[in-house]
């Protein structure tokens, strides 16, 4: 919880507690994330959203926005699992729930160690189709889709967490988040380069990133 202190010139400053600050982490991580991988969908060249999943603007000379993108939104995620780590303590979920978050960041660094393979026209003078299946592409799918199910694990944690503090809404909505995020990751991994599959998933990160902004917060108010 906040707390006044007395700072060396007199007046009373505001000293913020380090788990809201790593709690802050969280509130920011889907924003910076979205943001970033937004203007680089509009602007890139060949990159389309109805085709392309996010994770290939890794990919050409300016990958390396995509990649750092990845890795800066991962280590606010894990931030974000140590502060929930010390607001939800103790009870239900405060163990796992911040273990099920930093695997998906986790994960998410993994993604961007392992950059998704070209494929589908992308980057430009990529030729059409699935293209080749690498080493790297592989892990990129196989960390990606154990970080996702561990964001899918954290939602219903959570809202058992919330459902055991009489929190009713908020574990419904955590349910409903992990749930449409679960289908719409199923969705992709079976549609790949189909345009509801792709618009589906992009919904799916979306709300997931708002769920974890919002929960985030509130977890502050009382940190």
């Amino acid at each position: 919880m906040a707390q006044l202190a007395q700072t060396s010139s007199g007046p009373i400053s505001r000293v913020i507690s380090r788990p809201r600050l790593l709690l802050g982490f969280g509130v920011l991580a889907g924003p910076m994330y979205v943001t970033v991988a937004l203007a680089q969908a509009f602007t890139r060249e060949g990159f389309d959203l109805l085709r392309h999943p996010w994770s290939f603007l890794a990919n050409g000379d300016l990958g390396w926005i995509q990649t750092l993108n990845f890795v800066l939104t991962a280590l606010a995620t894990i931030a974000a699992a140590a502060g929930m780590r010390r607001a939800l303590a103790p009870g239900r979920g405060a163990q796992w729930a911040p273990v099920l978050i930093g695997a998906f960041g986790a994960g998410m660094i993994g993604a961007a160690l392992f950059p998704a393979d070209p494929a589908m026209g992308f980057p430009a003078g990529t030729p059409e189709g699935p293209g080749a299946i690498t080493l790297s592409g592989t892990l990129h799918m196989a960390v990606g889709g154990v970080g996702f199910l561990c964001a899918v694990a954290a939602c219903y944690v959570l809202a058992s967490r919330f459902a055991r503090d009489g929190r009713k809404g908020w574990a419904w909505y955590s349910r409903v988040t992990g749930t449409l995020f679960l289908g719409s990751f199923i969705g992709i991994a079976s549609g790949g380069g189909i345009a509801w599959s792709n618009l589906a998933f992009v919904a799916g990160i979306l709300a997931l990133w708002i769920w974890m902004s919002l929960v985030s917060l509130n977890l502050s108010r009382s940190a």
